[in-house]
């Protein structure tokens, strides 16, 4: 079956009734008995371009019986806009016919048809027009119409996609002027389809910028339950994603909406928080009635987004929704000044022959001046005065006649001109350099649809307006749209100012312009931009918590947290401070923190340092007074030469708590622990050495015995030597593995939070030895100078022995939580006060009565007094 027979066939069974005209008129009887609901315009031509405009929107239900032809099935609800658009094709045809330089031995013909906006009508009319068996056509031979090549249409994009899916396998090219939906720029779904509008992706781009320059994070959708409103909302939504911009609420406009509908998608609009209104709707009565109650309800705190469909639609622009719609702001179609349309349309007249060629003027005529044309029983009954015939159409003064916004009208004009360019690169073709088989170049009397998509794609020209113009590979065009923004005028009517553009296209950069100080705010915002959002703006200091089950832009302003700031209104996330800041008390700023350790400069530190040179002052007062007396009875009883080292090692324990003040560093916490260490090792080895000499000296009593051989000065110094090289060997492998280092430590006080800077002691075992060692032998000391305590007459040197280890144990013990439980500093000034204390026990228990009868009573240090009992 050829290619015209498959369309044959598709149509007949689109059409009721068809099949039984084919087999039931018999020979020369071919008869199409269905019959179109829609009228059509024709005019011959060597190519006949066909055209789908919805004239009128409202068709009549469809036949369910199939039994019998339903008479006066006729579309309703006239649009001037639409019919503007078929005249704007004739026009452009008539002008293309006139130019001696384009198709200048080629006439174009048109043939179009009205589909009222319904899928199955648009369907209808195309098939009709590409096998050329329309149903007018009544007679012995069928086919007298020419067939129709490529079709400009449709404006409706569902319309669209079933026509392209439909005559897209046969490679029947169709060019649409105002099917937006991005989803037609399938090049594998509708490998024939072309538009000279841009998709619906780069106005829901502009869209987007639009909302995130205007900071509308807070928005309402509307659409119609189609594929231009649903594509044109999904589109918009991936758009958005990862903006911050929020959809408050999407309602869907239904194909045939109820008022109870309407008013529950107004209710919603007026009861949401969102003051902007993105509306991705036609221009149909279903948009206008869902306008009709937003006036009704007195809704005029709205900032109003027109999708390209209704911006410029002046129906909708009436006066009396300027209240509520005043500063609309949209995207529109790239606008246009086309010379001599303004009169072509104004030339038309109800006289004999036009209404004979076009069946549409009758409802322009009686739509634009309200009166009946012709003796009709339905106007006879109405309340409509009879048309006298000396109406005049007047250009600007009607929808139809208004050419200040060419928009649509002038992708009408371009597809018109693409086709025709695309057919003078055919017959400009040269035998032998064709594209098609063996070099063949198109026969332009017999035009093959799939010739035609092949050189529609490659067209590239400029229109008479000076327009460069040219299809992707998607068969879409460069995007360009003007940004209008609906003034009311001192009379009170709506005018479409251009406020900026934006250009786009696939592969380059978008451009983005909005003049801020001509737009006009709807919502009562005057010259003030509208706020939209669901949740103000947190101050500085906070950020954003986002509520429970709601989007992201309903949030609650939580503080930051210490440490943290957001210094900018609308923060999402607090930012931390750098290393050594902390955030002030309003959380907006980070500022240095305070830098804590023991300082020479502190008070503490002073006092510290005092009481440590007090008692190395003091301690080398006591050695200065045993070295001035070593020859008495008391010094020599007391091992002047122990006495020399204990007091020595007493002076460097005084001193090591000076390395503990002052700023940590490398070689000072090194030196800390090992010079305490080893100094209090040293101190009490001295101390267990004389213990040892004195308990052997006195409990020695068997006869014979001379155990103090064993504990000669030289035995001593050995044992001194020995225990405080041990204590050396700990700290050397100390220092060796794991070794004291600065740290800081994060701390707070009442002034804000601080910086501890402290001594780590690198390796918790090596400290622990360190102070075990200095336990045992302090325990040792402790033991036998307890057994020594009651030595016979006036040698009490056990006894204070005795007391200055209680006194040394008692500080250590006691230190041990006090310097886990201690804060910042204080850790380092407890453990000085463990030193100086246990030093200062050390140095008045052991040497103040020694001193005491030194300086003060002379008398009792002899020899004869210390033996006495």
């Amino acid at each position: 079956m050829s290619l015209w027979g498959w369309l044959w066939l598709l149509y007949c069974l689109h059409v009721p009734g068809c099949v039984r005209g084919l087999y039931g008129g018999g020979k020369g009887a071919c008869r199409l008995i269905a019959k179109q609901v829609s009228g059509s315009v024709y005019r011959a031509g060597d190519v006949v371009i066909g055209g789908l405009f919805p004239i009128h929107v409202e068709a009549p239900l469809p036949e369910q019986e199939f039994r019998s032809i339903k008479e006066y099935s006729t579309c309703t609800i006239f649009k001037q806009r639409a019919y503007r658009w078929l005249q704007t094709m004739i026009f452009a045809v008539e002008e293309i016919n006139r130019d001696p330089a384009l198709l200048p031995n080629l006439t174009l013909g048109f043939l179009a048809a009205d589909t009222c906006r319904s899928e199955g009508i648009t369907l209808g009319a195309a098939l009709a027009m590409v096998t050329g068996k329309e149903a007018s056509v009544v007679g012995t031979e069928c086919g007298t119409t020419p067939e129709v090549p490529v079709i400009i249409g449709d404006a409706h994009s569902s319309a669209s996609m079933v026509v392209a899916q439909t005559l897209g396998p046969f490679d029947l090219p169709m060019v649409s002027y105002f099917a937006t939906c991005a989803c037609l720029s399938d090049n594998l779904r509708y490998p024939s389809f072309f538009r000279t509008v841009p998709s619906d992706a780069f106005q829901a781009r502009g869209m987007a910028k639009l909302l995130r320059l205007l900071r509308w994070v807070w928005v309402g959708l509307v659409s119609e339950d189609d594929d231009y409103g649903k594509f044109g909302v999904q589109l918009l939504l991936q758009e958005l994603q990862g903006s911050g911009v929020c959809v408050a609420y999407s309602e869907v406009l239904p194909k045939l909406p109820s008022k109870r509908k309407i008013r529950h998608i107004v209710d919603t609009i007026r009861g949401s928080t969102a003051r902007v209104v993105v509306a991705f709707v036609g221009f149909t009565g279903h948009s206008g009635a869902l306008m009709e109650e937003v006036v009704r309800q007195n809704i005029t705190d709205k900032q109003w987004i027109a999708s390209e469909s209704w911006v410029t639609y002046s129906t909708i622009a009436a006066p009396m929704n300027l209240p509520s719609l005043a500063g609309t702001i949209g995207f529109a179609l790239k606008k246009a000044d086309i010379p001599g349309l303004g009169p072509f349309l104004t030339r038309l007249h109800p006289d004999g022959d036009y209404q004979k060629s076009d069946p549409f003027l009758r409802d322009l005529w009686e739509e634009m001046f309200g009166c009946s044309l012709g003796v009709d029983l339905s106007m006879t009954l109405s309340s409509r005065r009879q048309c006298t015939g000396s109406e005049v159409i007047r250009e600007g003064e009607s929808q139809y006649a208004d050419v200040s916004q060419l928009r649509a009208s002038y992708n009408v004009y371009k597809a018109v001109y693409a086709i025709a360019y695309a057919i003078q690169d055919m017959v400009a073709c040269r035998p032998g350099d064709g594209v098609f088989n063996g070099g063949q170049c198109p026969d332009i009397r017999k035009l093959q649809p799939s010739q035609i998509v092949h050189y529609l794609r490659g067209v590239n020209f400029s229109t008479p307006v000076g327009e460069s113009f040219h299809f992707d590979m998607n068969g879409d065009p460069p995007a360009s749209y003007d940004i209008i923004n609906w003034h009311v005028t001192p009379e009170g009517t709506a005018e479409f100012v251009q406020v900026g553009q934006f250009l786009s296209s696939e592969g380059s950069d978008d451009q983005f312009h909005i003049d801020m100080d001509k737009v006009v705010w709807g919502g009562g915002s005057g010259d003030e931009v509208p706020v939209s959002v669901c949740s103000a703006d947190c101050p500085p200091g906070t950020r954003h918590a986002v509520q429970k089950g709601k989007p992201v832009c309903c949030f609650d302003c939580l503080s930051c947290a210490e440490g943290e700031i957001s210094n900018t209104t609308g923060s999402v996330e607090c930012i931390r401070c750098p290393e050594r800041f902390w955030s002030n008390p309003d959380r907006t700023a980070c500022i240095p923190q305070l830098v804590d350790f023991l300082s020479y400069s502190d008070t503490m530190g002073v006092i510290l340092s005092v009481i440590s040179v007090s008692g190395a002052t003091l301690t080398a007062g006591a050695l200065a007074t045993f070295l001035y007396h070593r020859h008495t009875a008391l010094v020599k009883a007391n091992n002047s030469e122990l006495s020399f080292l204990l007091l020595l090692s007493l002076k460097l324990c005084f001193l090591c708590a000076l390395v503990f003040i002052g700023q940590p560093k490398p070689w000072t916490c090194m030196l800390r622990h090992t010079l305490f260490g080893i100094s209090f090792v040293f101190c009490i080895s001295c101390l267990l050495s004389r213990t040892v000499v004195v308990l052997v000296a006195f409990r020695a009593t068997l006869p014979g015995e001379n155990l103090m051989r064993y504990f000669s000065p030289t035995q001593q110094r050995m044992g001194i030597s020995l225990c405080t090289l041990i204590q050396v060997l700990i700290c050397v492998l100390w220092l060796a593995l794991a070794p004291p280092r600065p740290a800081e430590r994060r701390g707070r006080e009442a002034r804000g939070p601080r910086v501890v800077l402290e001594c780590e002691v690198g390796s918790v075992v090596g400290f622990s030895l360190v102070l075990g060692y200095i336990g045992l032998l302090a325990s040792l000391c402790l033991l036998l100078a307890f057994l020594a305590r009651k030595l016979p007459d006036n040698f009490n040197e056990a006894k204070y022995i005795t007391f200055s280890m209680l006194i040394f144990c008692a500080v250590w013990i006691s230190f041990i939580p006090a310097y886990v439980s201690s804060p910042g500093k204080y850790t380092v000034a407890v453990e000085i006060f463990a030193i100086l204390a246990s030093s200062f026990g050390l140095l008045f228990c052991l040497f103040a009565p020694k001193c005491y009868i030194i300086l003060l009573r002379p008398e009792r240090n002899t020899k004869k007094h210390m033996m006495s009992k």
